[in-house]
């Protein structure tokens, strides 16, 4: 696992041993980039369900301006951890621990914002449909929520005030793209 493309082009990030963490693939990641290109440059990253951070770190490598990581697992906490360090971001993300939901609610709190959130929950236990609605306080007016799930998790066309606007393929993979819909 390498991150693709920017500053850290080409540094590798370790990888989990466990296989309770699935970090999104290469091909997933450079073709998820590809659209979002022009959203990157200066964004604020929220990467949720973290796992190896490479997300995150794909948003800071092609020019987000500061990204935080959320994981409730201590293997990915140090994952994320070290591979910020390997890619020399340490002054730009913060890691935090702890479950989803709750680490959700005390940023909102804090008053943070995000311009771009990418989830990538463990498959077939309804977190997207629960995590995506929860991220409505972080939301500024241009954010996109990237939801990575299987095939055969389907997602319904709203999570809550969030209205899926694109979605693609990859193999058993699917990335589904959300936007808040915003009060007339």
């Amino acid at each position: 696992m390498r991150i693709v493309a920017g500053a850290f082009r080409g540094r590798r990030l370790l990888s989990p041993r466990s296989g309770r963490i699935r970090p999104t693939s290469d091909r997933v990641r450079e073709a998820v980039f590809s659209i979002l290109a022009h959203r990157v440059s200066e964004a604020l990253v929220l990467d949720l369900y973290a796992g190896t951070g490479a997300m995150g770190l794909e948003a800071l490598s092609r020019g987000a301006s500061r990204a935080v990581f959320v994981d409730d697992h201590p293997e990915a906490v140090r994952l994320i951890r070290s591979n910020i360090q390997r890619c020399g971001a340490e002054d730009r993300a913060r890691v935090v621990r702890g479950p989803v939901d709750q680490e959700v609610r005390k940023l909102a709190l804090q008053g943070e914002g995000f311009h771009l959130v990418f989830l990538d929950p463990p498959y077939g236990k309804g977190l997207l449909e629960e995590s995506v609605p929860r991220l409505t306080p972080l939301a500024l007016p241009t954010t996109l929520a990237v939801a990575e799930h299987r095939v055969d998790d389907l997602l319904p066309p709203r999570l809550g005030p969030w209205l899926r606007i694109d979605e693609r393929r990859y193999g058993d993979t699917v990335v589904s793209f959300f936007r808040r819909e915003c009060p007339s």
